[in-house]
């Protein structure tokens, strides 16, 4: 079974995710008030690591610009480093953009989710940083199957999904995600195109949106006016 996936997102009132963009609310700055309920509410999950998608971790750690090419998909073999008592940060990177070095996130323990595509020097490099790498297919979109791997490789149960809304996108029509985790600031962004908590490609007849409602777990105005709204995803059975 692979672990279950909790979306933790914070937005704007229309679901943004640009808090670049926000203005602060009557009574607070909006980056205080982030700060003051983000972490916390993650924090109660007791999770055992984060996902997000390459260009998010690329924030934390080093990065190809000039990726070398992908390759004919070959078998691969996960590896996993030890992790000792260190949550994962898990990196979707199909292409193997991402070279970290050993000193970037040493509190935490790097996973990389790869495509059986990849160059043996990518994966030579994240072995020289202690990374651990696991494959998800020929095209790294066997999200399923990595997060079944990762899951019983580290014993861990419950993960966040922090991913920008194309991450989340890809999440959410493979079927994965069980629970959103909602915190909504006071402040509206209103411009077409900034990025949301779900941003899924595809025609609008692709998406099972409609076979995956959602149930309301919890709801709760916290301080600042932020309202934090937690989901179950409830599957509708297909006929």
């Amino acid at each position: 079974m692979r672990p279950q996936i909790i979306c933790h997102m914070i937005t704007s009132l229309d679901g943004r995710l640009l808090p670049s963009r926000w203005s602060d609310s009557a009574d607070r700055n909006i980056w205080d008030l982030i700060e003051a309920h983000y972490e916390p509410a993650a924090d109660s999950f007791n999770a055992g690591g984060w996902i997000v998608g390459r260009k998010t971790m690329a924030e934390y750690v080093s990065q190809e610009e000039h990726p070398e090419l992908l390759g004919t998909a070959m078998p691969r073999d996960n590896a996993f480093a030890v992790a000792g008592d260190r949550s994962l940060a898990i990196a979707i990177d199909p292409q193997g953009r991402l070279r970290p070095e050993a000193s970037e996130l040493a509190d935490e323990h790097l996973v990389v989710v790869l495509s059986e595509r990849v160059p043996n020097a990518t994966l030579a490099k994240l072995n020289q940083a202690g990374v651990s790498y696991v494959f998800a297919g020929p095209e790294g979109d066997r999200l399923e199957q990595a997060l079944t791997a990762i899951g019983e490789a580290f014993g861990v149960e419950r993960l966040l999904l922090e991913g920008g809304g194309t991450t989340n996108g890809t999440f959410w029509t493979a079927g994965l995600i069980d629970e959103f985790s909602v915190l909504i600031c006071p402040t509206l962004d209103g411009l077409k195109g900034v990025p949301g908590i779900v941003d899924a490609a595809g025609a609008p007849d692709d998406l099972p949106g409609a076979g995956q409602g959602l149930r309301l777990l919890s709801s709760e105005v916290l301080d600042g006016g932020v309202v934090w709204l937690r989901h179950e995803v409830v599957r509708a059975s297909r006929h």
